[in-house]
C-alpha cells in the first residue's frame, strides 16, 4: 500500500508517451532511488493511507488449511510500511504479500520488516499470482503510475476470491493544480501525469467484472513552507522521473517560485490532492 505521491510534475518530468517498457523502467528507477528516505518525506501520502486503513474489513475470509485464514496483497507496497501494518492487523492467520515494481523499495522493505511478509517485484498490470488467490487487495497511491487502468483492475479482479475486496487510493484530475499553475508558461503547460476521472475508474471497474463498486472522491490539501519543500515532498518519494536532456534554469525556478508564492496561505504553500477511494467487491 504505497504511501507514495504518483505525481509528476514539471517540464522535466517523464510522460506516459514513452513505450510501456521505458515508462516502467523509469518509474521503477525513480522509486528505487527514493527508497532510503521515502518514509520520512511521505506525510501527505501517509495521511491518505489512513483513509484506506479505516475502511479495512475486520476479518479475512474463513479458516483454511495450513492455519492461514486469508491472503492479503499490498499492491505498490513501497518500503513496506503498510504491508507490515496489515500483517500486524490480521495476525498469524493471514499471509501478506507486498508487491512493487521498484526493486530498491523491496530491498528496503525486506531489511526493515523481515521475511514473514512475501516481497514480490512485479507489474500491477500482470500480477504473478494465481486466479482467486487473494481475500483482500489494498493499494495506496500506486495505480495511477500504470498506463493501462483496465489491465490493472482486471488483474485485481482475477486474483480476488469470490467475495474478496479491493480497497484502492488513486488520484483524479485536479491533483497538484497549484504545481501545474506554478510551472506552466505561456503557451506551454506543465507536463503532468494524466490522472483518470472518477467516471473512468467506475467504467474500468465495471469492465473488470466487479458487481459492487463504490468510488468516493474528496479533496485534501497540505501545506509546505516554501517551493523547495513542496518539490522535496514529491521528488523525495520517487514521484518524479527525469526526462532525458531536459534542464531547469534559475529563471525557470524563479518564475515558478513567484507564481507559487501568489498562492500562499497562512498555513504555507498549498498542495491539493483530488483523492479517489475505490471499494470493489468481487
Amino acid at each position: 500500500m504505497r504511501s507514495t505521491a504518483p505525481l509528476a510534475l514539471t517540464s522535466h518530468t517523464a510522460s506516459q508517451d514513452d513505450s510501456p517498457q521505458c515508462w516502467r523502467d523509469r518509474v521503477a528507477h525513480a522509486f528505487s532511488r527514493a527508497a532510503g528516505h521515502y518514509q520520512c518525506l511521505a506525510s501527505a501520502q501517509q495521511a491518505m493511507g489512513e483513509i484506506l486503513w479505516a475502511a479495512l474489513p475486520e476479518r479475512l475470509g474463513t479458516h483454511r488449511a495450513g492455519n492461514v485464514d486469508g491472503q492479503v496483497l499490498d499492491l505498490g507496497c513501497g518500503p513496506g510500511h503498510w504491508s507490515a501494518r496489515l500483517a500486524g492487523r490480521y495476525g498469524t492467520h493471514a499471509r501478506v504479500t507486498g508487491l512493487d515494481l521498484a526493486p530498491g523499495m523491496l530491498d528496503v522493505a525486506q531489511r526493515q520488516h523481515g521475511d514473514h511478509i512475501v516481497w514480490l517485484c512485479a507489474d500491477a498490470q500482470a500480477l504473478p499470482l494465481a486466479d482467486a488467490s487473494q481475500d483482500l487487495v489494498v493499494s495506496n497511491l500506486a495505480i495511477q503510475w500504470c498506463p493501462d487502468l483496465d489491465a490493472v483492475l482486471s488483474e485485481v479482479y482475477r486474483v480476488l476470491r469470490p467475495g474478496g475486496q479491493a480497497l484502492i487510493n488513486t488520484l483524479a484530475p485536479g491533483t497538484l493544480s497549484e504545481i501545474r499553475h506554478a510551472w506552466s508558461r505561456p503557451g506551454k503547460p506543465a507536463a503532468m501525469l494524466a490522472f483518470h476521472s472518477r467516471e473512468r475508474h467506475l467504467a474500468a471497474a465495471r469492465l473488470a467484472g466487479f458487481p459492487r463498486i463504490t468510488v468516493k472522491a474528496r479533496t485534501l490539501r497540505f501545506h509546505y513552507p516554501d517551493l523547495r519543500a513542496v518539490m522535496a515532498s514529491i521528488k523525495g518519494v520517487g514521484a518524479q522521473t527525469a526526462r532525458p536532456g531536459a534542464r531547469l534554469t534559475r529563471r525557470d525556478l524563479a518564475r515558478a517560485n513567484h507564481r507559487y508564492e501568489a498562492l500562499r496561505e497562512p498555513a504555507g504553500l498549498p498542495v491539493s490532492y483530488r483523492l479517489l477511494t475505490l471499494e470493489l467487491t468481487h
